[in-house]
Order: structure tokens, then C-alpha cells, then sequence
């Protein structure tokens, strides 16, 4: 690409803002130099174009028709260039921020509210990152994370969300009233892909439960907690769930819990790196996070 040849932009500004003003001294006070520099500027563009660009006479600098064509241009040049300025002026700074969860909780719980950051935060771009897997809070990967566990994580900070209850669910349409009935019923299983393991599964229920002729190793299994729940919902079999997660399907009635054992899993928290706990993104998210955190606080009580 062929450089432009231009004369200096202070030169262009001094002489557009001289026939703007038709005088040196009234340029001068709006560049806040003086009005010698602003004649300086202009008798070096005129040496420079080899051209006349104003006659000057007594208290008034009058454009030649050269420097008429000058200033248009300049005119214009200098409109477009300040409206580009003030409009970038008025767009804000856009934040993108990854937190990353559970496919469940992000459908199940997050996205209905992502409504809420908006209205408040509408210059956040929130990414949604679904895995099983932690992931590394980097600031690439991931800002923060909603994860199940002790609540001790080197580096990190963790504030405790809600509990995580895991009860049998299945449809009120299976008619299933006592844990003995259980055995002509499909289990429906939740095992996620990759190198997670499931918080709590139909094993660790039959050992508490000690459900004679129970075979915890048969039933559908879905790597997808949304759609073990979907079965579940669709009388497909009864699903080991976290009452947090359906607790919209457990008090509309489209699902039911026959009977207990309960087991307590471990709880949920947001955690963010310690060195960013000040950031005001980061915030932002966290407060969110901890607004909508209520709702699964009070089902999982």
C-alpha cells in the first residue's frame, strides 16, 4: 500500500480552524496556542502545496479559491472524523465473562434468569461453558464456575449456593407408592461422559435402602441429567435426582417422590480465582449468581 503524502495534521487543524474563524487570533484561542504559531502553520502549508490559500487583509483572513477547496474538504474530513469520535464515545465497553457449570444447572436453573443480569449488567456478555469436567478458572477458559464439593479449592474463592438432596423421582402416572415395588420398575441412571462420576447413584441408594431383588445395574442411562429427567417426566422409569433440579416438576405434580431414602450430596458453590475477587465483573456475575441462588436454596431444604 502506497504511505499518503499528507501535510501535518497540526497544519491541516490550524489553517481549517483560520477559515473557519476568518482570524489567526480567534484559531489561536481555540487550539489554546498563539496566534503567531496558527500563521506559522499556515505560511508552511502554503510553502508546502505551493499555493495561496488566503488573502490577508486587516483583522480578516479571506479564503482564495484554492484554500476555499482546502477548508471544504477539511470541513468535511473533520465532521466525519468528530461524529466517529462522539459515537464511539457513547458505546460501552463490553465485558464477556465464561462461568462454567453442569449442563443441568445451566438449563435447569441459569438460563431462565439470564434476564435478570441483562436488565442489570447489559454490558456483560455472558458465556455459559456446560461440562461435568472442572475446568481451569483462567480467565480463558472459564472467569468462575457453579461446582459440587467440600467448598476447599486452592486459590479459590467458594461461597455455598445450596444443598444438594438426591431423592427417587418418577411420574405419579406409575402409581408407585413402596420402595418394594421398586424391583419391576426401570432405573433410570444418570452417568456423565469423560472422567466425572455421578454425584450419587442408584448403588449408593441400595445400600441404604437394602430393597430386596433391586438390580442397580439394569435401567436406562443417560450421560445427560436433563434427560434422565425428561424420562422420569415421561414415565419412562424412576431417576435418583437432585431435588434442587426438579423442584418446578416436584411441586407442578409432574413428578413425585415415592419414598425415601434421602441422600445428602455435597453442596454447590460459585468459585472465582482469589486475585480476581475485586473485579468488578466478576461481581457482577457473583451477585447475580447469588440472587437466583435462592429459589434451589429454599427446594433443597
Amino acid at each position: 500500500m502506497i504511505p499518503r503524502r499528507l501535510p501535518s495534521l497540526s497544519s491541516l487543524r490550524a489553517f481549517e480552524a483560520a477559515a473557519r474563524h476568518e482570524s489567526a487570533k480567534r484559531a489561536a484561542e481555540e487550539l489554546s496556542v498563539t496566534a503567531t504559531a496558527i500563521s506559522h502553520h499556515i505560511r508552511g502549508l502554503e510553502d508546502a502545496l505551493g499555493v495561496t490559500l488566503f488573502v490577508r487583509k486587516p483583522r480578516q483572513l479571506v479564503l482564495t479559491r484554492q484554500g476555499d477547496e482546502l477548508f471544504q474538504t477539511l470541513e468535511s474530513a473533520f465532521d466525519s472524523i468528530g461524529d466517529v469520535v462522539e459515537r464511539l464515545k457513547t458505546v460501552p465497553v463490553r465485558q464477556a465473562v465464561t462461568l462454567s457449570t453442569t449442563p443441568a444447572v445451566a438449563v435447569r436453573w441459569l438460563l431462565p434468569w439470564v434476564c435478570l443480569l441483562r436488565d442489570s449488567h447489559p454490558d456483560i456478555d455472558l458465556r455459559i461453558h456446560a461440562s461435568h469436567d472442572p475446568v481451569a478458572l483462567d480467565g480463558v477458559t472459564a472467569d468462575l464456575a457453579i461446582r459440587y464439593g467440600d467448598g476447599h479449592w486452592p486459590g479459590l474463592v467458594a461461597e455455598k449456593l445450596f444443598d444438594n438432596v438426591f431423592i427417587p423421582a418418577c411420574s405419579p402416572h406409575l402409581d408407585l407408592k413402596r420402595r418394594k415395588e421398586l424391583p419391576v420398575h426401570s432405573l433410570i441412571h444418570f452417568r456423565p461422559q469423560g472422567g466425572s462420576v455421578a454425584p450419587l447413584d442408584w448403588a449408593g441408594w441400595q445400600r441404604r435402602a437394602v430393597v430386596p431383588a433391586l438390580d442397580v445395574s439394569a435401567g436406562l442411562v443417560f450421560s445427560d441429567e436433563t434427560h434422565a429427567i425428561s424420562a422420569a417426566v415421561g414415565g419412562q422409569g424412576v431417576a435418583l435426582m437432585s431435588r434442587p433440579l426438579i423442584a418446578d416438576e416436584l411441586e407442578e405434580g409432574r413428578l413425585v417422590q415415592p419414598f425415601g431414602p434421602e441422600l445428602e450430596g455435597k453442596p454447590f458453590y460459585l468459585v472465582h480465582p482469589e486475585d480476581r475477587r475485586d473485579d468488578p465483573t466478576i461481581l457482577a456475575i457473583r451477585d447475580w449468581v447469588m440472587q437466583v441462588s435462592g429459589g434451589l436454596r429454599s427446594a433443597s431444604e
